[in-house]
């Protein structure tokens, strides 16, 4: 798992369940699940304008933002970015369609 990852992770959980007046994931956790997921959606949104419009400074903050975001909705659910890579190492080595059709069986 990425350092970086790993320790955006640590901040968010440390902050999810601070004070809204001093942290922005507070706040978010403050507003609920629907909130961060909107914020999420948004962020995905603005990643797909910028890779659209060629930009890759801009997209490579959005991605971040993206990331960012991602993250502090899997730890509103309690979800960890363990299970997350493992999911993605059961995964490797195997198509994407084949995986994608396993799943609609």
């Amino acid at each position: 798992m990425s350092d970086t990852l790993s320790r955006l992770e640590a901040t968010i959980a440390q902050r999810l369940t601070g004070s809204p007046e001093d942290s922005y994931v507070a706040k978010l956790h403050a507003k609920g699940i629907k909130k961060i997921a909107q914020k999420l959606g948004e962020e995905a949104t603005e990643a797909v304008i910028a890779a659209l419009a060629g930009d890759e400074a801009e997209l490579v903050g959005e991605a971040a933002d993206v990331l960012f975001h991602l993250l502090v909705l899997l730890a509103e659910k309690g979800v960890k970015l363990e299970q997350v890579f493992a999911e993605l190492d059961r995964r490797e080595g195997t198509s994407g369609l084949a995986e994608k059709a396993a799943r609609s069986e």
